[in-house]
């Protein structure tokens, strides 16, 4: 057996269940969960449609590239959200469609790393965790940057020396981030491409909650965005992963792309081809369908604005909690440690969070997620107040 194997980590969920095992509900309340980010708002009822409509194609072997039709209209997408100009992500060599960016991130890690060079993949803390069993299945070292709320959740790149930015290979960045919400803005991104640059690294960007913000004026900038603004028109380097499930509402079609430096698009598709791993084409039309319409995006925006409003003024007075800068996030601190408080807040109140030290390591005797708890405000709007309400309830009972 491959023994990096035993370096994963049990994943979050596997820790809760084991943090409410023995745990009972007995006060009647329905149970409200908070802790997974699954989008509970209706997927698009055109994008069900065009997924029936081409039915039929479950006959065919899809390929791993992707129909042109896909990546045409990933590409004018890109291009418009992102300010890129007309036809400058190349839909022949700079996308690739994936079976959603969970595989994407993990399967990237196995390409960019050389396992020869001791190499060392740098991830934000607290992180999706899937960034850290991709550093350890690629034979690389993870590396930790704390995202601390006096730097407002960002990395702080000046903190890593020069000795481990010549070891790094990869980086994974998350902007907005998971768990908190902070966007890295065009000047933080400049500095990680200026970084890349000088040390020879890839810089990989989740972006999967890009299009969920509350300033229609003002959305999160991009990586290969901020590529264009400094000049950087083949994106070397820099790489970016986007998703339908939090965007679309999409979360079981498992679509998303991969765009940017088409050098190393090219190896990965290479490698690709023997993952087994090419989207259905009928799923790669219905996104077609997805990419091609805002409308929708626009109205789960406002439903999350109004869902946050909502419970952030519930909370209010109750919780250290702030609104995130995007995403359907909130990172409150806990008045008691965060695995306290999501055991009782479940046994008292019957709504699960995550405790944030599940999405976090401890680094030189700091975990940057201890006292914190994750909630995601998924659920409908109803639950999400009462869950607030619940919470609040919880909170002045201790």
């Amino acid at each position: 057996m491959n023994q990096e194997l035993e370096l994963l980590h049990p994943y979050p969920f596997e820790k809760l269940a084991a943090l409410f095992k023995g745990v009972e509900h007995r006060g009647g309340l329905p149970h409200i969960a908070l802790s997974i980010g699954e989008p509970k708002h209706t997927s698009p009822a055109f994008v069900k449609q065009a997924l029936v409509d081409h039915l039929d194609q479950m006959a065919v072997y899809p390929l791993t590239k992707g129909v042109p039709e896909l990546r045409q209209a990933i590409s004018r997408w890109a291009c418009q959200r992102f300010h890129l100009g007309d036809g400058n992500l190349c839909a022949e060599t700079q996308i690739i469609p994936v079976n959603g960016t969970r595989e994407a991130l993990f399967a990237f890690a196995q390409v960019i790393i050389n396992r020869a060079d001791k190499p060392l993949l740098v991830s934000p803390n607290p992180f999706y965790q899937i960034y850290e069993g991709a550093a350890y299945l690629s034979g690389a070292e993870p590396y930790f940057l704390p995202c601390r709320e006096e730097n407002r959740f960002i990395p702080d790149v000046d903190a890593v020396p020069a000795d481990m930015w010549r070891r790094c290979q990869l980086i994974y960045i998350c902007s907005p981030g998971n768990p908190t919400g902070a966007v890295m803005d065009s000047v933080a991104m400049q500095k990680l491409i200026a970084l890349a640059d000088e040390y020879d690294f890839v810089i990989a960007s989740d972006e999967c909650y890009s299009e969920l913000y509350f300033d229609e004026q003002n959305p999160p900038p991009g990586l290969l965005q901020v590529c264009r603004e400094i000049g950087r028109t083949d994106f070397s380097r820099c790489v970016v992963f986007h998703s339908l499930s939090k965007r679309s509402n999409l979360p079981g079609l498992r679509s998303g792309f991969v765009a940017g430096d088409a050098t190393i698009l090219k190896k990965f598709l290479h490698y690709r081809t023997y993952h087994g791993c090419a989207m259905p084409v009928q799923t790669q039309l219905a996104s077609v369908a997805a990419w091609n319409d805002e409308e929708h995006v626009r109205e789960n925006r406002r439903i999350y604005q109004q869902k946050f409003a909502a419970v952030l003024d519930i909370l209010d007075g109750v919780l250290d909690v702030q609104k995130p800068d995007a995403s359907f996030y909130l990172w409150p601190r806990t008045p008691i440690a965060d695995t306290d408080f999501a055991r009782g807040l479940f046994e008292q109140q019957h709504v699960t969070v995550l405790p944030g030290r599940y999405l976090s390591r401890t680094v030189g005797g700091f975990n940057p997620g201890e006292n914190r708890v994750r909630m995601a405000l998924v659920a409908p709007m109803t639950q999400c107040v009462e869950a607030a309400e619940r919470i609040r309830n919880f909170v002045r009972s201790l």
